[in-house]
């Protein structure tokens, strides 16, 4: 499914979307700051100094600005294409007739891309600040999300006290089991299994009720008044 929207090149993750009219020079400083920008990014987070980033890609702060001249500008670039994953994946559910297997998709593609993409990962799962990138793009994917989410409660399929937070538990515990790329995709498929299995209402034996969700901090997936 991703492959229609992904442009990731395989060797970094990194997009290679320098213009064609760049000098080969200026375009390959382009293609390091990238790299460097996203390993980072994920390593140490989004505040990581501009510096810093020039430094690690080999280039001088002031190369860095012209090709970059804000942070903001920087962030987008390297998430760009995931987030464009992320908003197709929504838009895929969305347009899908039948509630659970909307809500099922959602949460098997999503921890399937995640064995394929961690570092992306460990950057979707992380607080976002407000002023970098994608303070539009985000509160999109949740809210989508939640309305994923409510069909298949209104359908009948979700158990009620399931809350669109839960999301983020699902991702943070698929993650947990990804650590070897051998076994990631097997490992994963089996959680996300027994995971689907105690959310789905309508089974033989009545659920016992779930603890209450735990308060979510910024940038995470939006909870929505009555669960």
């Amino acid at each position: 499914m991703l492959a229609h929207v992904s442009h990731i090149a395989p060797d970094t993750g990194v997009r290679d979307t320098g213009s064609p009219g760049l000098r080969s020079d200026a375009a390959s400083n382009r293609r390091r700051l990238l790299e460097a920008a996203r390993a980072l990014f994920v390593s140490r987070g989004l505040d990581v100094p501009m510096a810093t980033i020039a430094r690690h890609a080999g280039v001088g702060v002031a190369t860095l600005y012209r090709r970059f001249p804000t942070r903001e500008a920087l962030v987008t670039e390297v998430f760009s294409d995931e987030f464009a994953v992320c908003s197709a994946i929504v838009d895929d559910a969305l347009a899908d007739d039948d509630a659970w297997r909307a809500f099922r998709r959602t949460i098997e593609t999503v921890c399937a891309s995640q064995t394929q993409d961690r570092e992306f990962n460990d950057a979707l799962l992380s607080p976002f600040p407000d002023a970098l990138g994608f303070e539009r793009e985000l509160p999109r994917i949740g809210e989508g999300f939640a309305e994923v989410v409510q069909r298949a409660k209104a359908a009948g399929r979700l158990r009620e006290d399931f809350d669109v937070s839960d999301l983020s538990l699902v991702f943070l515990a698929n993650r947990g089991v990804i650590g070897d790329p051998a076994t990631a995709p097997a490992a994963s498929r089996r959680l996300v299994a027994h995971l689907l299995r105690s959310f789905e209402a309508g089974r033989a034996e009545p659920a016992r009720p779930l603890p209450p969700p735990a308060p979510l901090g910024p940038g995470r997936l939006p909870r929505t008044s009555g669960g």
